[in-house]
């Protein structure tokens, strides 16, 4: 009985010292020009030296420098109010709102960050600064809040554990590096969010070689982009690993006056088009391994999936990847695909029911065309060109992948072929619908790759030719299951290719 009453007290003591503030109770006047850091700084320390609180920004534009979070402090921003940042980019700590090793505190709503974007100082005369920042900060809430015009990336995550971001809105065209959430930490969850934005949407950085960004959950947002929508990397020093990402949609951006992208990449007609779906990408010598994505339409996107293990700053590793559920329509000639560098494989991707929708227009000689490895180049969809030679999917240096239940559509004739393997290894095809390419082009084109299965496949249109075999180094094919019985010529050998290449041929005509 009389350690429960000292509990108790202790517990009654600790509440009584917690305390909510009031920003104009500490000297804050909401004109929009009165500088309000100092009263905003005060109630936020007031809070901490009483073990926590809330301290409140009422309804009001409040001009201010970095405030700088204290643990155990939530800053609540009410109806109308306005984090106002000002517009002297000296004036600012990384952030309009900062925090910087901190334990068990929160942003919420549903109020404004308004960073003012420094759109005229562009490039800006001083420190560009995010709308909120986290650093190295733990069991962190940012709830319901609107972000807008941050003259760099919106919102940081950086080396911080536990956080939960939640029903958070952000736009942002102020500049033309503005991200979304740029997440690199450890379990950490997104969710119902809107994110409007220029630059990468929801991007996974890791810019540290020695802190693993892993256990991170992403569901159920909305997100537009002038660049890529989901994206890991490009910094991906270290790796990201165990991360889920569901639920989502991708549509086009409400702004593109910085991006000219229908002049700079031909095949694009318009300007306000994201530039991947899925981005995931390691170059830097890290390692991606566990990552699943599912359930996530997309419309307005110039290549629905991009994968790329490069090589910029030393070999890395991307690997374990199982992506399923996708609706995409793209607006160009830039296909999906899955690429490494040789000696550098992709290995053990899975995508199944998936549905794209491609724009078609593609020639001959872009179906022809040499494909650049450009092992060290800064990783993008455009990277080899404003196209590629298949229409559909293109992958090259991959091993282990299962590309099942899929159907590539097109609103327009293409020369290129619908699938191309380029040395690629242990590969499965399965239960395929996709569309004719014109010109007798085959279906699938596979170059110096083996063990090579095709099976399912299904179509009432008639084909020219099935699948082409290039390269002596080929093997392994297998075609088994498929209706064949609309195909004109089933099996195409290219130079060097023999019959022996050929393992497995049983199939309907």
């Amino acid at each position: 009985m009389r350690v429960c009453l000292v509990l108790f007290c202790c517990l009654l003591a600790g509440s009584a010292l917690a305390e909510d503030v009031s920003i104009l109770d500490c000297g804050a006047v909401p004109d929009g020009m009165t500088l309000a850091t100092p009263a905003i700084q005060k109630a936020i320390d007031r809070c901490a030296a009483a073990g926590g609180g809330t301290v409140t920004v009422p309804a009001g534009r409040f001009l201010t420098h970095t405030v700088f979070l204290k643990s155990n402090v939530n800053l609540h921003l009410g109806q109308g109010a306005v984090l106002l940042g000002s517009t002297d980019p000296k004036a600012f700590t990384q952030a309009v709102v900062y925090a910087n090793g901190i334990e068990n505190a929160s942003i919420t709503g549903p109020g404004t960050i308004d960073g003012q974007g420094f759109k005229k100082y562009y490039p800006p005369k001083g420190p560009r600064h995010n709308d909120i920042r986290l650093f190295r900060s733990k069991r962190i809430t940012v709830r319901d809040v609107t972000l807008v015009n941050s003259p760099s990336w919106v919102f940081r995550i950086l080396e911080c554990d536990t956080v939960s971001v939640r029903g958070v809105r952000i736009y942002s065209f102020a500049n033309e590096n503005n991200d979304g959430i740029d997440i690199d930490g450890k379990n950490i969850t997104i969710s119902d969010c809107i994110i409007d934005c220029d630059d990468d949407a929801v991007c996974l950085k890791s810019d540290n070689p020695s802190y693993l960004v892993e256990n991170i959950a992403i569901a159920n947002c909305v997100i537009a982009s002038n660049c890529n929508a989901i994206k890991f990397g490009t910094s991906s020093r270290c790796g990201f690993r165990n991360v889920s990402i569901g639920n989502c949609v991708i549509r086009r951006p409400s702004e593109a006056a910085q991006r000219h992208w229908a002049v700079t990449i031909p095949g694009v007609t318009r300007d306000d088009t994201v530039i991947s779906g899925l981005a995931l990408e390691v170059v830097d010598g890290g390692a991606m391994d566990q990552i699943a994505v599912t359930n996530i339409s997309m419309t307005g996107v110039q290549t629905p999936l991009f994968i790329r293990l490069g090589g910029r700053n030393g070999p890395g590793a991307l690997r374990n990847v199982v992506i399923s559920n996708i609706t995409a329509t793209n607006e160009s000639l830039i296909t999906s695909s899955i690429t490494g560098i040789p000696g550098s494989y992709v290995e053990n991707v899975t995508v199944r029911d998936v549905i794209f929708t491609y724009k078609g227009t593609g020639t001959l000689a872009q179906a022809n065309a040499l494909v650049p490895e450009k092992e060290a180049t800064y990783p993008e969809n455009r990277m080899f060109g404003p196209s590629l030679p298949a229409y559909g999917l293109y992958v090259r240096h991959v091993k282990n992948l299962v590309f099942e239940n899929f159907r590539f559509n097109r609103g327009a004739p293409d020369a290129r072929p619908a699938v191309l393997l380029d040395d690629c290894h242990n590969v499965k095809l399965i239960d395929f619908d996709v569309a004719t390419p014109s010109n007798d082009q085959p279906l699938v084109r596979l170059i110096q790759s083996t063990n090579i299965t095709l099976s399912g496949y299904q179509s009432l249109a008639p084909v020219a030719r099935f699948v082409q075999v290039e390269g002596k180094a080929s093997s392994g094919i297998k075609l088994a299951g498929n209706d064949l019985t609309g195909v004109r010529s089933v099996v195409t050998l290219g130079e060097g290719c023999e019959e022996s290449a050929i393992k497995e041929w049983n199939n309907l005509r």
